[in-house]
């Protein structure tokens, strides 16, 4: 099998692992090596200044030992195998990078023969990228569980990110879909990340040239939608991997139903595409909006409203704390009206300081008015003609489609790719993180 039929199968093998984002680190290239990281870089997406960022996402191997049951590489899955060798693939990418198609690697692998092996054959990729072409740029590796520590470090030493794919959320699911996988195995290398990172940065603070392990971070993904847990069971565990590792990000992937299983649901069976777009924007109130996962969901409330995003549905449900004055409010307060976003509470503690706010103002900093507005008072005044039930303000803040959709009149599933339930104003949340 030739070099370009292994990029393929194992290319399209990678497109199923989500976990890639921003690189978060910066580092200059240096004399008589190649390439670099800058901060901004991300996978298949454009930067604030418009250049498309892109990496080359492969795996090293899609011959696993291991029959995860939702798992296109799956031992047991009738597909076409392959592995590159270690110098084929670090080749590969120089030549990539050289040809400007790519700015950094994303390398993960099914496991081939046990852990151990298969992340010395990754480290191998990495020690040629490194070492023999003092590649500088940016490198995203996949930490296998059940691998030796050192094994583990090793890799730490040489990427940029690590990621450890908890998949499931708990450990029922990973016996039913998973049974070669433990929650303890994969928690203990997400431990030890964890741990080397922050001894990492202790050191550097004291020498200068202390080896950097993994100063990006470390990220994780959650599958949504193959076994029962609700939003308020992956939301409690994704605020728990926060805290307690530190992660910068946490991935929610729909279930896609690529493989027939009798633990699987139909093949048939639509991605729910809606459902990961809500975790999402409940992921990004606890990261930058200070909400607590139990402020969002709670067991008699298990799953977000479909309709409705996590903000403005905490928002109604809690009516009683509204309306704030924009213009005497606390930061955090501004944080938690639905239409103001970070940017703009930020923007509204500035212009304040030289002269009272007004609705037009309000506009001008970027207030997403059409959600603000139930929710607000700018001098003491609310807007004219509002009406401020519960009933009234929900259906203010959705589109007619969505409530006759509430009301029972068509039952079809919603769908992010459906143009009449997908607004200009859903797009440039997806794009700003403005909620």
């Amino acid at each position: 099998m030739n070099i370009m039929d292994k990029l393929t199968i194992l290319a399209a093998s990678a497109k199923y692992d989500v976990a890639c984002t921003s690189s978060g680190v910066e580092r200059k290239g240096q004399k008589g090596g190649i390439g670099n990281a800058s901060s901004a870089g991300i996978c298949h997406s454009f930067t604030a200044d418009g250049r498309c960022i892109t990496l080359l996402k492969v795996l090293l191997s899609n011959s696993c030992v291991y029959n995860c049951c939702y798992c296109v590489n799956r031992r047991s899955n009738d597909i076409r195998r392959a592995t590159f060798e270690p110098r084929e693939l670090a080749e590969l990418t120089i030549q990539f990078y050289r040809r400007n198609y790519i700015e950094g690697l994303f390398l993960s692998s099914a496991v081939i023969r046990n852990p151990d092996y298969t992340c010395e054959q990754m480290i191998k990729v990495l020690e040629i990228l490194r070492n023999e072409y003092r590649f500088g740029g940016y490198i995203h590796a996949k930490a296998i569980p059940g691998a030796d520590e050192q094994l583990i470090r090793k890799i730490g030493l040489l990427a940029d990110r690590m990621s450890v794919n908890i998949e499931l959320p708990t450990q029922k699911s990973l016996q039913l879909l998973a049974p070669d996988k433990t929650k303890e195995s994969i928690l203990k290398p997400m431990a030890l990340i964890s741990q080397s990172i922050a001894e990492s940065r202790s050191e550097l603070v004291r020498y200068k040239n202390a080896p950097s392990f993994a100063p990006a971070g470390q990220s994780t993904q959650l599958i949504v939608g193959a076994t029962p847990e609700t939003d308020y069971q992956i939301l409690n565990l994704a605020s728990a991997l926060y805290k307690k590792y530190g992660l910068k990000r946490v991935f929610y992937s729909a279930y896609m139903p690529v493989v027939e299983h009798n633990n699987l649901p139909s093949l048939t069976t639509k991605p729910p595409l809606l459902r990961e777009h809500r975790l999402y924007q409940a992921d990004w109130l606890l990261r930058f909006y200070k909400f607590d996962a139990s402020e969002l969901l709670d067991e008699k409330n298990p799953n977000f409203n479909p309709y409705v995003d996590p903000k403005c549905s905490w928002a109604l449900a809690h009516l009683d704390c509204f309306p704030v004055e924009v213009n005497t409010a606390s930061y955090e307060m501004l944080l938690r009206v639905p239409g103001i976003g970070v940017r703009s509470a930020q923007r509204i503690i500035r212009a304040r300081k030289t002269g009272p706010l007004d609705f037009d103002g309000l506009k001008k900093l970027g207030v997403v008015l059409k959600r603000a507005q139930y929710f607000i008072l700018c001098r003491g005044k609310a807007v004219p003609g509002l009406k401020m039930s519960h009933e009234s303000i929900l259906r203010g803040l959705l589109s007619d489609r969505s409530m006759r959709l509430m009301d029972g009149e068509m039952g079809e599933q919603l769908s992010l790719f459906d143009d009449t339930h997908v607004t200009r104003e859903d797009v440039l949340k997806c794009l700003t993180g403005q909620i």
